[in-house]
């Protein structure tokens, strides 16, 4: 038993001097040279700000709201402000993708850069794998600035950082954010990439954000600030050299991109979007409304905070304040005890509470999946309505409900809350614990009937055709139900989506120690 106690000591001895090794050999690059740079208040000489600040004036103290739900109308809106800017451009992404989507906004702020623009991009290591050449080259012109947040010690391979460097990597930046001029922002839930922004041949995320003018946009712009000088954003270039031939790589990407079959049907899309149409008439419709920022504090990124610095802390309360109806709507959903708990509890006082996240079929987390199933059995006993959105929408109305556009696979990537018809929650915060208290995250929670009552509808439409009902059985069995084509029920006494091998994978995962990380 000694002999074994001295070995496993010495092997511990052995991991840590070797990990205290690879940080010596692979360290981060200092910050020193490093230069702060702050947002630039609106200017009312600007076309958006002579278009949005007199409205904005008229509306004090709150901030004018447009919900984007459709891929297209999203894509749309980011487009035409980076084309409407005239000072800055502030953007602020997890997952930035070197695809049909990705490369021609990232042409948008090259193009708003070359005319003079102030371009800050600030990317996540881990999200943009892809894009180190392109990013670099835009990076070098004058007015183009990237920084990465936490970046990985080793750029090839980079996962191999995980052996030495695993506690800070493994914190990661989930905020998405476009803020445009200081007078116009876009917040929510979908990163930048053709899944996105239903341009993907193959499936489509379904998701959400909302288009924010007024009072919150100095917040956003501040909040940008503040992980922009922290600590874990380094300017690209001590991480990357330029490449030699400049943008050369980067321009025959786009003539790549410009060529593909689908480019002149989707910019035709984008054209007819209700969006476009709007703001082509001059007649694009804000709900005006009480509208807060709720972010973490960027220092999550390098280690734990203590409670009261989390998103998370300030939104708990709020959910359990609701008193007539409680929609939880996020595509990796992990309540835990505690959540359990919040929601449960609500159901138990008479609120209605449902929630919605991705079946087995259409998650692409497997781990997720296991460790959500836990609570399954809790939550359904405590009274609340349980939904898992399908893979294949059971109807052609609840795929177009989805803006899928024709495809017919769906996975869910919004998070979002519905309360009480009169308040929502749109961010990058899924419901789970890496976002709780591992990944830095952000959101707009607004008070307005008008949104909530649109969003409930939504939500509704979506559990009519597009998701299944877990229900419990007498018997403790669970039972998945749904509506196909023509209002055919479908009922299923097992998981759609399941086999052998994803149950046992369900089975063993559930077992393990890792929630912490899902």
């Amino acid at each position: 038993m000694f002999s074994l106690l001295h070995l496993l000591a010495l092997l511990v001895l052995a991991a840590t001097a070797l990990v205290f090794l690879m940080r010596l050999v692979f360290p981060l690059p200092a910050l020193d040279g490093r230069q702060a740079s702050s947002a630039r208040p609106a200017d009312p000489a600007t076309p958006l700000g002579a278009r949005l600040l007199p409205e904005a004036a008229r509306h004090p103290g709150l901030s004018g709201i447009v919900p984007l739900r459709a891929g297209t109308e999203a894509f749309a809106a980011r487009i035409l402000l980076a084309r409407a800017a005239r000072t800055t451009i502030d953007a602020q992404y997890y997952i930035w993708q070197n695809d049909l989507t990705g490369i021609p906004l990232l042409q948008e702020l090259r193009a708003a850069a070359e005319r003079g623009v102030r371009v800050r991009l600030l990317v996540d290591d881990n999200g943009t794998p892809a894009l180190d050449a392109e990013l670099a080259a835009l990076n070098a012109l004058p007015n183009f600035e990237v920084r990465v947040f936490n970046p990985f010690n080793l750029r090839r391979p980079r996962r191999l950082s995980y052996a030495f460097d695993f506690h800070r990597l493994n914190r990661r930046m989930h905020n998405k954010s476009f803020t445009v001029d200081g007078a116009a922002a876009i917040i929510g839930g979908r990163n930048i990439g053709d899944v996105y922004f239903a341009r993907s041949a193959g499936s489509q995320y379904s998701d959400r954000d909302l288009l924010a003018v007024g009072k919150v946009v100095p917040d956003v712009a501040a909040d940008f600030d503040l992980y922009w000088n922290s600590l874990s954003a380094y300017p690209h270039e001590f991480l990357v050299t330029p490449p030699a031939g400049g943008l050369s790589g980067f321009d025959a990407r786009l003539r790549a991109v410009e060529a593909d079959p689908g480019t002149a049907d989707y910019a035709r899309t984008i054209a007819a979007t209700r969006l476009v149409r709007d703001l082509v008439a001059g007649a694009l419709a804000f709900d005006w409304a009480e509208t807060t920022l709720l972010s973490d504090d960027p220092a999550k990124g390098l280690r734990p905070l203590p409670r009261k610095r989390l998103l998370v802390r300030r939104l708990a309360p709020i959910v359990a304040e609701a008193t007539r109806s409680i929609d939880v709507i996020s595509a990796y959903f992990v309540p835990g005890r505690g959540g359990t708990r919040v929601l449960t509890a609500a159901a138990a006082r008479g609120v209605r509470v449902r929630t919605l996240t991705n079946s087995l079929e259409a998650t692409d987390v497997l781990p997720v999946h296991a460790s959500y199933v836990k609570y399954r059995q809790p939550l359904l006993k405590g009274g609340v309505e349980v939904y898992e959105l399908r893979a294949e929408p059971g109807s052609k109305e609840a795929a177009d409900r989805l803006g899928i556009l024709g495809k017919s696979a769906a996975s869910l990537h919004a998070k979002t809350l519905v309360l009480d018809d009169d308040r929502v929650f749109v961010g990058s915060f899924n419901f789970d614990p890496r976002s709780t208290f591992l990944n830095c995250e952000m959101g707009f929670l607004v008070r307005c009937p008008s949104l909530a009552a649109m969003m409930r509808a939504s939500v509704d439409g979506d559990l009519a055709g597009a998701s299944w009902r877990v229900e419990r059985q007498p018997d403790g069995r669970l039972t998945w139900s749904s509506v196909g084509e023509g209002g055919k029920a479908e009922i299923r006494p097992y998981e759609p989506g399941t086999n052998l091998a994803k149950r046992v994978a369900l089975a063993v995962i559930g077992l393990l120690p890792v929630e912490w990380l899902m």
